[in-house]
């Protein structure tokens, strides 16, 4: 796949100023400068986040509001319900406060729809549970900015809900006792990209403030708000990256049993944001897509080193059951792709038997390798349900909107849908989309890499990529900075892991390096030692036989012209 490389223009008077000011080395401040970090506002909290760069709780909708109620709550030893979401962010978002309330005194339940049988969100037969187990006052978490109707049944009988949320509302709120969401359009709260689970955190630094508690008990609870956050992919600038920076400080000394026992059982050296988002959020994530959601609200609950162990064995093995389906299906979605449907402008397939909560994951490996939407649906008699991933340009929602003919129901937003419809209507349906997507020049539009910088091997050492520890966490819109070496001639190469990744050793006149390529294995067939080569990637530090080595993990390569 061809991609456009882009570098960024460096403004060289703003670098300056930032070496003077902070004293940095050229290498970091130009790769700042490219992040628009605001020179005298933005920078310490930036490279040096602290407690005190928490925004005031109070400034969300409703928080006043439904602080208040959940003190009722506790003076009064109410029982609360605690309604969240199956994914990592939910997952989290639950233990977070239902620990929190725990030291508080207060009965709380917890419920989490399961994903293959319920779906995301609020329902009428959750709510009649509820109901009939007595509770009278229910908390969203990570959920709930949608259920009008639902939170209509609850209020006929009565049950009060606080909703918290982080997902855009529709077009009028649901008439809940108290709904904070920093997307509403009412909001003044001066963020409102947080993570369902950092607006649980919120929530309890507002209850911990009116309840005169020390910083310490909801400040503890970082560890978790890290890991949720981290996990849903939310920008980590501003709030986030405050909790991701401290959080993960955290996570490497944490008192969470489960948490603990789950990081020892995945094995990876070092706590940083990848040990989140590749080791630790699949496999909560697992749970939820395999049925199973209880399974990781119960590991971060436990309090028995020995109960954990085997829950996170659970974990493991549902992960492994995952990946294991992922890559059948992905297996069939590419054989389909390839015989029928390469040279259409994007990717829709349906099949009878494809796991539900696995497909989303399969759609976005789809669109990554072809550039296209796509939209799996799996099918169980009449009826499919499937999951949709979009490109840069792209408005998968809007394009929904405009084929909504032969859609039962939908949701999401521009990156990303879930989708239901007939089976006599997919052939329809797929034409529709198809036409529409051909008429929006999907075709023309070509994945662009951002590129912080071209350096070469001659002036990069391993001090200056050190440095660049101290914009870590990576994650969205603080991505790892992308660096562009031209010219390099192939010392070495081969495929490694049976073909699978790439293995490289580059030279640029008596200065060589290292280079690996994930999941690039294929191209080892297609260049030959003492070719020229331009790469894009990431630096790392290679530590091997207590030796230190900078190390590229390719991006993206093509030859020198």
């Amino acid at each position: 796949m061809n991609r456009k490389w882009e570098c960024y223009e460096i403004d060289n008077l703003r670098v300056k100023q930032l070496m003077d000011k902070y004293k940095l080395n050229e290498f970091l401040a130009k790769i700042l400068v490219n992040r628009n970090i605001d020179i005298e506002e933005k920078m310490d909290s930036f490279l040096n986040p602290t407690r005190n760069d928490f925004h005031n709780p109070f400034l969300m909708p409703d928080m006043e509001k439904a602080t208040n109620r959940i003190l009722d709550a506790i003076d009064k030893k109410e029982r609360i319900m605690i309604y969240g979401d199956y994914d990592a962010d939910g997952i989290t978002s639950i233990t977070v406060l239902k620990k929190f309330l725990n030291e508080r005194g207060i009965d709380v339940g917890t419920y989490i729809p399961n994903r293959l049988d319920e779906g995301y969100g609020l329902n009428i037969e959750a709510i009649d549970t509820i109901f009939n187990q007595g509770y009278k006052l229910m908390i969203t978490v990570d959920c709930g900015i949608s259920g009008i109707k639902e939170i209509e049944y609850a209020n006929k009988l009565g049950i009060e809900t606080i909703i918290t949320d982080h997902h855009e509302p529709v077009e009028e709120l649901p008439r809940a006792y108290a709904v904070i969401d920093a997307k509403r359009k009412d909001n003044k709260y001066p963020f409102n990209q947080l993570a369902g689970v950092g607006v649980v955190f919120k929530l309890i630094q507002g209850l911990s403030i009116k309840l005169g508690l020390e910083e310490k008990e909801y400040l503890k609870y970082l560890d978790l708000v890290c890991v949720g956050t981290i996990s849903d992919i939310v920008p980590l600038i501003d709030e986030n990256r405050v909790i991701a920076k401290l959080g993960l400080k955290l996570v490497e000394v944490t008192k969470n049993i489960g948490l603990h026992v789950l990081i020892d059982s995945i094995g990876f050296k070092t706590i940083n944001s990848s040990t989140i988002s590749f080791g630790i959020a699949p496999r909560i994530n697992a749970c939820g897509r395999m049925g199973h959601e209880q399974e990781a609200l119960d590991l971060f609950l436990c309090e028995d080193i020995n109960k954990a162990k085997i829950i996170a064995n659970r974990l493991n093995s549902f992960n492994q059951e995952r990946q294991s389906k992922e890559k059948e299906i992905f297996e069939q979605v590419v054989k389909k792709i390839e015989e029928s449907e390469k040279n259409k402008s994007c990717i829709i397939l349906g099949e009878n038997g494809w796991h539900h909560g696995i497909i989303g994951i399969v759609s976005s490996k789809v669109t990554e390798m072809y550039f296209k939407p796509s939209i799996l649906i799996c099918f169980d008699g009449e009826t499919g349900k499937g999951s949709g991933r979009s490109i840069p340009g792209f408005d998968l929602h809007d394009a929904l909107m405009n084929c909504s003919e032969y859609v039962q129901k939908f949701g999401g937003h521009a990156m990303a849908i879930g989708i239901t419809l007939q089976k006599e209507n997919f052939e329809k349906f797929k034409d529709e989309f198809e036409k529409y997507a051909s008429n929006s020049h999907i075709g023309d539009i070509i994945p662009l890499i951002q590129i912080d910088e071209e350096v070469s091997l001659k002036n990069i050492n391993i001090e200056d990529v050190k440095s660049l520890k101290l914009l870590e966490p990576f994650g969205e819109a603080n991505k790892n900075p992308l660096f562009l070496f031209k010219n390099l001639r192939i010392n070495s190469i081969r495929a490694l892991s049976e073909g699978k990744h790439l293995k490289l050793i580059l030279k640029d006149d008596n200065y060589m390096i290292d280079a690996i390529g994930f999941n690039m294995g294929n191209l080892a067939e297609e260049y030959r030692i003492d070719d020229k080569v331009d790469v894009v990637g990431t630096l790392e530090i290679n530590n091997f036989n207590s030796e230190e080595s900078i190390q590229i993990t390719i991006k993206d390569i093509r030859k020198s012209y």
